[in-house]
């Protein structure tokens, strides 16, 4: 394939973050653009070789049959349906997270996929952050001996502005847990090598967009929790996410024990709201049990690809290995299957927060699956 002809279907912050990480990439191109917002998509095309097609609506594009691979970014709410659509086509398709806002909505569509040839890749690109690469290596490579814990914090900014305000609303997000978080528990599920089981959560609303109100009301979401997760085999995991914590040095620390050591991964944020404005490089640090020293490896990335979004790298290094898949053939590596456990961990911590219960998964998702 001489070069790939990518069509974005949502041309939005995110959409414009697949945009210019693309174009990192020799012998690709933004064939075709479809965003029902006029300003969204005329922004999106500045980004873009001239002749790049838009369109206001997906179906249109789809009918033109322009691409060799489809980006989809559009509000969470819309996944289900442009899935659907877009799994009717041949074409290979990298859905950004979460895969939908429901396990169920999630489901439907690995049913859906039973029957169809090309992949679909379910864009969880916290993996490919590269400290967190390299923290789930050492791991699954027995550095850190057998994992007993593991504990990731993300301390951020609020949401950010988006049209129509979508992101506001658990009832277009599938709520805080699962629009943000379904990055984290993927993390958790693939870092440990197990299933969840059993969820328990605390959380609230208490500081962001509480004087805001909008069409649907006031701003539902939570801006706070603590997430406790239970894996086969007795492995426990811990969410502690504060998205009123501007300025802080990392804005994501992963860190797993074992009986061996303790490896964590610290990121920082995007430099636009670093406290000085500049991009940040990672660290690797492992603290070694028997020997009681801990060693700090700082993890470089390219400052052109840094530039290039908001999530220190790992949207460049996936859509790297998704043109590999879409020019070679092969499996994708993050599946419909991990879109699913995301989203299912997200929505019982979304149940637990509301019930003050723990959430015993497998009579959840039951539950879930067939409303």
């Amino acid at each position: 394939m001489a070069k790939v002809r990518y069509g974005l279907i949502g041309a939005g912050m995110m959409g414009q973050e697949h945009i210019r990480n693309i174009a990192l990439l020799p012998g690709t191109e933004i064939a075709a653009i479809a965003d029902p917002d006029e300003a969204m998509r005329g922004a999106a095309a500045g980004l873009c070789a001239p002749g790049v097609r838009l369109f206001a609506q997906a179906s249109e594009m789809l009918e033109a049959d322009l691409c060799d691979a489809y980006v989809l970014a559009a509000p969470n709410d819309l996944h289900f349906p442009l899935m659907r659509a877009l799994m009717a086509t041949p074409r290979p398709i990298l859905c950004e997270k979460p895969l939908a806002t429901s396990a169920g909505e999630c489901r439907a569509l690995m049913r859906l996929a039973e029957t169809r040839a090309a992949p679909v890749w379910v864009a969880m690109e916290y993996r490919y952050m590269p400290p967190v690469a390299r923290l789930i290596e050492a791991v699954h490579s027995g550095a850190a001996g057998i994992p007993r814990m593991m504990s990731i914090q993300e301390h951020r900014f609020p949401f950010l502005a988006k049209v129509g305000d979508w992101n506001r609303f658990n009832a277009r997000t599938g709520g805080t847990l699962v629009e943000k978080c379904c990055h984290f528990f993927d993390l958790m599920r693939l870092t440990l090598r197990a299933d969840p089981v059993r969820v328990y959560a605390s959380g609230g609303a208490d500081v962001n967009h509480r004087a805001e109100s909008y069409a649907l009301g006031v701003p539902d979401i939570l801006d706070n929790a603590f997430v406790v997760v239970d894996f086969e085999g007795g492995a426990r995991a811990m969410l502690d996410l504060c998205m009123f914590a501007e300025g802080a040095q990392w804005q994501e620390q992963v860190a797993v024990a074992g009986d061996v050591a303790r490896i964590e991964a610290r990121v920082p944020g995007p430099a636009r709201f670093s406290r000085d404005g500049r991009e940040r490089h990672s660290e690797l640090v492992t603290a070694l049990r028997a020997e009681k020293r801990e060693e700090i490896e700082i993890v470089e990335v390219d400052e052109n690809i840094l530039r290039a979004g908001d999530h220190h790298g790992s949207t460049f290094f996936q859509h790297e290995r998704f043109l590999d898949m879409v020019r070679r053939g092969g499996a994708p590596e993050v599946t419909l299957e991990d879109g699913y456990w995301s989203v299912l961990v997200g929505e019982a911590a979304e149940e637990s927060v509301r019930s003050g219960a723990a959430i015993d998964l497998p009579t959840f998702a039951s539950r879930s699956c067939a409303a």
